[in-house]
């Protein structure tokens, strides 16, 4: 079915072409993602693209300046494939179709002539994630929480998994797992729990408030969706715009009125805020909600290791760390080496690169500027899947899920070694998480770190993160 969907759009484009005199190209490019009207670069064209493609129409009106300007057809195809992942689960919330998944997977999310997933090891991914969600079922508390009542997250990461199955995405631990969400609601929109005994990241109420959020939005429940627009201005709210070097990030609980924020919540927000995007079509008053991304531009860029985008006197030029990130202006998790002349630079570590890398796209920084191409030139330099480049088994399987996130919406299955081989991407990601699986006596399958910084020695939020990173390598 995929090879005659992409057959039809081969046609599509020939025909396409055959119809507009003059920059084919661009017109093609205008015209097949649904710009509407005459235009320097091809007449006519865009009308019948619009009917044609229908549901792809918003997007076409989206990317029609860029359709217009663009020189190649492919490379404009694959900042289309940019775009589309990161809307990739508000179409999953709001078009619930199969058929719709398989169209956007052909041709948006797997560029012509890009690494495919061999069939073996996608069946063996899809056995993965199968039994990895019969796991998760199988350890939901009866409040309908996972692993602890105190921290909503953790149970938004499992609802999340289970929205992305068609086979989990109506069933009964979903519906419990949402119940248990929206009984977390705050007066103020965020989905968190009050801490009992105050404490320095106060209650996480951004980081909560996000993963359950996007976990809500996807269940594709309308009557959620007021849920999801107050907790979507809570989000944006907590957004540190104070005149200091957090400028523009998101730190974990603004309440806390701590000058605080950190690239990990940073991304969280954004991504949370990209995702649930859609939710603002069922906003009937008051303003949106919206991310300062040119403050947040600002502040990511203020923690990657670049001289030319970053003045902090910690910023090294030594390849091992150029491109890569930190965790905040004033630290790395990854430590930090000193110069001959007593220096000290902050080590790149892979979770923030990915995780900053994919901030940057969230702020709408075009894949090929200077700073997203030095993260993944840090990222190949590094490639590895054996552990969290800089930081060895701790905070693996967060490295795990971000990658696959940040590759996909970046729009390049097949990536380029420093020694020249390439890699295939998907295709090792999935059979390095496949490896990594645990069987139980029940046949289910989970995942854990033996690490436990940054809580992964919990089996549900590490089987939360694989199943997440899983499922979106295997839609090519």
């Amino acid at each position: 079915m995929l090879k005659s969907i992409r057959s039809l759009f081969i046609v599509y484009r020939r025909y396409t072409l055959s119809l507009c005199e003059e920059n084919e190209e661009s017109a093609f490019q205008a015209s097949i993602f649904g710009l509407v009207g005459p235009g320097p670069d091809g007449p006519g064209c865009g009308e019948s693209a619009f009917q044609a493609c229908g549901g792809l129409g918003e997007v076409g009106r989206m990317y029609s300046v860029q359709a217009i300007n663009a020189e190649k057809t492919l490379n404009f195809l694959r900042d289309l494939g940019v775009y589309m992942v990161k809307r990739f689960f508000n179409l999953w919330s709001m078009m619930k179709s199969k058929l719709f998944l398989v169209v956007m997977s052909a041709l948006i999310l797997s560029p012509i002539g890009q690494a495919q997933l061999s069939e073996s090891v996608r069946r063996e991914g899809e056995d993965a994630v199968r039994r990895g969600l019969q796991w998760m079922e199988s350890k939901q508390k009866p409040g309908g929480y996972w692993s602890s009542p105190e921290w909503p997250a953790l149970t938004g990461f499992a609802v999340w998994a289970m929205a992305m199955s068609d086979e989990y995405a109506d069933s009964e631990a979903l519906d419990a797992g949402v119940v248990y969400l929206v009984s977390n609601v705050q007066e103020n929109g965020g989905i968190y729990v009050i801490p009992k005994v105050g404490f320095k990241g106060g209650g996480k109420s951004n980081y909560n408030t996000a993963i359950s959020m996007v976990a809500l939005h996807l269940t594709g429940k309308e009557e959620l969706q007021p849920i999801v627009l107050n907790a979507r201005t809570f989000v944006a709210s907590g957004q540190h715009l104070g005149g200091d070097v957090y400028y523009g990030g998101f730190g974990y609980d603004a309440s806390t009125d701590r000058a605080y924020a950190d690239l990990s919540n940073t991304y969280i927000a954004m991504e949370a805020m990209e995702l649930t995007e859609s939710a603002e079509d069922f906003r009937t008053e008051g303003e949106q909600a919206k991310v300062n991304k040119q403050a947040a531009e600002e502040f990511i860029s203020k923690i990657q290791n670049r001289k030319e985008s970053n003045d902090a006197a910690w910023v090294s030029e030594d390849p091992e760390n150029k491109g890569g990130f930190a965790y905040h202006p004033e630290e790395s998790k990854a430590g930090t080496l000193k110069g001959d002349d007593g220096t000290v630079y902050f080590r790149s570590f892979g979770s923030m690169t990915y995780a900053g890398m994919l901030s940057l796209i969230y702020a709408d920084v075009d894949r090929d500027d200077p700073r997203i191409k030095s993260a993944m030139d840090w990222t190949t330099l590094h490639w590895t899947l054996d552990e969290n480049p800089g930081m060895g088994s701790q905070g693996l399987f967060y490295f795990y899920n971000v990658l696959s996130k940040a590759l996909a919406v970046y729009g390049q299955d097949q990536l380029i070694a420093e020694d020249g081989t390439q890699i295939n991407w998907r295709q090792e990601f999935v059979k390095k998480m496949v490896s990594l699986q645990k069987i139980d006596e029940d046949g289910r399958g989970y995942w854990v770190n033996e690490e436990n910084r940054f809580w992964e020695a919990d089996p549900v939020l590490v089987t939360g993160y694989a199943l997440i990173a899983l499922q979106v390598a295997l839609q090519e």
